[in-house]
C-alpha cells in the first residue's frame, strides 16, 4: 500500500514527509483494518511533522481524522485521535480515558491515515452515516470532537441560551464549534487573524461579533476558548472574560505564555486545558451534530500533495479544514 512516513521531524516547508510503498498489515484479534477515502488535516499533525511533539514512533504515518471502510464488511468508520487506552488505570475506572497513562494515539504512536489503508482498534472506530461525502466528515473526527470537549469545559450547561462565548482562532475547530455554539443560543465572538479567510467565513457563519486576533470583544464574555497555539492569545482571552468566565486552551501544543497579571485572573476566572478526549466525547458530538446539521468548510488535496497541504494549513492559506483525499 501507498503511505506517507516521516523519517525526521523538519519545518514543513522541507517537505519532510515522504510517499513510500509498504506492506499491508493484517487486522488482530481486536482489530480492523480500514481503507482510508479521506483523511483530514490536523494542526496537531503539523506538531507531529515538524517536531513540536516529541517523536514517539520512528517513521511514523501521521494522521487521525479517516473516514473509510472496513475491509470485509464496507462498514462505514471513522478512526480518530484516541487509538486506545488501557482500561485499567485510575483515569480509565473513573472515566476520564483521555488521560490515561497508556493511551495510543492515531498518527502519533501508532500509523496514521495519510496512508491508503490503517489499523484501528475495534471498540475506538465510531459509526459513521452515509449521507455525507466523506470530505465533509473527516474534520469532524478531531477538530469537531475536540472543539465539542472544549464547549464542554467552559461551564456553560444549562445556561448556554443567550451566553457570550469567545473563540480564538478560527480555523477547523473553531468553524465547528460556532455551529454548534449558536444552534445551544450562545452569542459567539470570534478573534481571529486574516479577514480574507477565516474572518469572513466567521461572519457567514453567524458570530456577532469578528475582530483581529488580540481585539478586544464589545462585550465581557461568560467562556473563550483558544484554537489557535499561540501562548501570546491567552492574556488577551483572560482579559475579555466577565467574572466567574472560564478560559479554555483547546491545543495539544502551545507556544509559551507570556507573564499574566493576577488581576486578570482575578474574580473566580479559571483556565483550563483540554487533553484528549474520551470516546462519550465523540459519540456526543457526531449525534449533536447530526442534529443540528453542522456542515464543514473543506479544501480538499490530492494524496499526492500532503507536504503542500500541511505548508497551507501553518500559514493559513485556506479557510475552514483541509481534507486529504486518498482513495476517496
Amino acid at each position: 500500500m501507498q503511505a506517507w512516513i516521516l523519517p525526521h521531524p523538519a519545518p514543513v516547508g522541507q517537505h519532510p514527509l515522504k510517499r513510500i510503498e509498504l506492506a499491508r498489515t493484517e487486522p488482530g484479534r481486536d482489530e480492523v483494518l480500514v481503507k482510508v477515502h479521506a483523511c483530514g488535516i490536523c494542526r496537531t499533525d503539523l506538531h507531529v511533522v515538524e517536531g513540536e511533539l516529541p517523536v514517539r514512533h520512528p517513521r511514523i504515518t501521521p494522521g487521525h481524522q479517516v473516514v473509510g471502510e472496513v475491509v470485509g464488511t464496507g462498514e462505514r468508520v471513522g478512526v480518530a485521535w484516541l487509538h486506545a487506552t488501557d482500561g485499567t488505570c485510575r483515569f480509565c475506572r473513573s472515566g476520564r480515558e483521555n488521560l490515561c497513562e497508556a493511551a495510543q494515539f492515531t498518527g502519533w504512536t501508532v500509523p496514521g491515515g495519510f496512508a491508503e489503508f490503517v489499523l484501528a482498534r475495534r471498540d475506538f472506530v465510531y459509526p459513521l452515516p452515509e449521507a455525507l461525502p466523506v470530505a465533509q466528515v473527516a474534520p469532524l473526527l478531531c477538530a469537531g470532537i475536540i472543539g465539542y470537549r472544549c464547549l464542554r469545559l467552559c461551564g456553560l450547561e444549562g445556561r448556554w441560551q443567550g451566553a457570550r462565548l469567545g473563540i480564538y482562532g478560527f480555523g477547523a475547530a473553531g468553524h465547528i464549534a460556532i455551529q454548534i455554539a449558536r444552534a445551544r443560543g450562545a452569542a459567539v465572538y470570534v478573534a481571529t487573524r486574516d479577514h480574507d479567510r477565516h474572518q469572513r467565513l466567521a461572519e457567514e457563519l453567524g458570530a456577532l461579533w469578528v475582530g483581529g486576533a488580540d481585539a478586544v470583544p464589545p462585550q465581557p464574555l461568560d467562556a473563550a476558548i483558544v484554537f489557535a497555539p499561540a501562548g501570546e492569545l491567552v492574556p488577551a482571552a483572560l482579559r475579555a472574560l466577565d467574572k466567574g468566565g472560564v478560559l479554555v486552551l483547546g491545543g495539544i501544543h502551545m507556544s509559551p505564555i507570556p507573564q499574566l497579571d493576577y488581576d486578570w485572573l482575578y474574580g473566580e476566572r479559571v483556565i483550563r486545558s483540554v487533553t484528549n478526549n474520551t470516546r462519550e466525547d465523540g459519540r456526543a458530538f457526531l449525534a449533536e451534530a447530526a442534529r443540528v446539521g453542522v456542515r464543514t468548510h473543506v479544501r480538499e488535496f490530492a494524496f499526492a500533495d500532503l507536504n503542500q497541504a500541511l505548508a497551507g494549513l501553518k500559514h493559513d492559506a485556506f479557510a475552514g479544514a483541509g481534507v486529504l483525499m486518498v482513495n476517496g
